[in-house]
């Protein structure tokens, strides 16, 4: 009983924290049909931004701001490439991960790891708040997924609010039919500054979080992130279907949170973290296959 306790405290945990970037790899790879390598180097950076400016004593919630707009201006400049210089989208996300890399390093005084145990975190300062409202609420993972829940909500709701107007709607026409949408005369530039530049700031705002609540900041915590938050968006997709802006944020978030339980429950029953890689791939390759054997089953 107390381990499926735990697996589920862990799932929930975990799950929450990673779905913000679950939201950015939508917005890219079902919204916006850009696969985005961009995602590979702006977690970390979240990441190293976060962690940097703890360090020096800033405050949580400013240092994860300054993160997510860090990974803001990643994809930002993702899409400049793409658009102005004509360069393939793979190959403009390929270029700018790589740089990232350094940068990364740079930000964190080239070391590949920066200790957060002794740093405040937006987890903890938000219990001190309500502790001093006269709560008496312990700082751990009890509070963590409230928490973040709280947090992944009013994000999700913000994202589909943005998805229903009117430049939220010309970034999605964007991604579906840009011949269309250019002779409409819609600056697809610019929409495609703003897809990237939002989907990379929700990777980099789930880097921080991430690693505020892990206690360290690595250079190496984005290795392979961007199948993995691709595995979860196709496996909520694969259960719910894809409807609406709000079904598909659902979607996501569910599928992220069961990426989790099975990614613990194969720990669980004896596999190597080192097998995380290997699990990964075929839970993708699972969520791919299965709409397709249902459309034939059906048939």
């Amino acid at each position: 009983m107390a381990q499926i306790q735990t697996l589920a405290l862990n799932m929930f945990e975990q799950g929450f924290l990673f779905a913000f970037l679950g939201l950015g790899v939508l917005i890219t790879f079902r919204f916006f049909r850009f696969p985005d390598l961009t995602a590979e180097g702006s977690y970390p950076l979240g990441g190293a931004v976060a962690a940097a400016l703890l360090v020096h004593g800033l405050d949580p919630f400013t240092a994860t701001l300054a993160a997510a707009l860090a990974g803001a201006a990643a994809g930002a400049i993702t899409a400049l490439i793409h658009t102005k210089l004509k360069i393939n989208n793979i190959i403009a996300g390929i270029i700018v991960m790589t740089a990232l890399y350094t940068v990364n390093l740079r930000v964190m005084d080239d070391r590949a790891n920066t200790p957060l145990l002794t740093t405040p975190t937006v987890f903890g300062e938000v219990v001190a708040a309500l502790n001093r409202l006269g709560l008496d609420l312990p700082d751990n993972r009890l509070t963590t997924i409230p928490i973040a829940f709280v947090l992944l909500l009013a994000a999700s709701l913000a994202l589909v609010w943005f998805f229903r107007t009117d430049l939220g709607l010309a970034v999605r026409a964007t991604g579906q039919n840009e011949p269309m949408i250019l002779s409409l005369g819609v600056d697809v530039d610019k929409t495609k500054m703003v897809g990237l530049a939002l989907s990379n700031g929700f990777i980099a705002l789930s880097g921080a979080l991430v690693a505020q609540n892990h206690g360290f900041a690595d250079i190496g915590m984005g290795i392979g992130i961007l199948v993995a938050g691709a595995a979860a968006v196709l496996i909520g997709e694969a259960i719910f279907g894809d409807r609406t802006v709000g079904w598909w944020v659902f979607a996501a978030i569910v599928g992220i949170v069961i990426y989790q339980l099975l990614v613990a429950a194969a720990l669980r029953v004896g596999l190597k973290a080192n097998d995380l890689r290997f699990i990964t791939a075929a839970l993708l390759l699972l969520a791919l296959a299965v709409p397709r054997l249902r459309v034939r089953i059906l048939r």
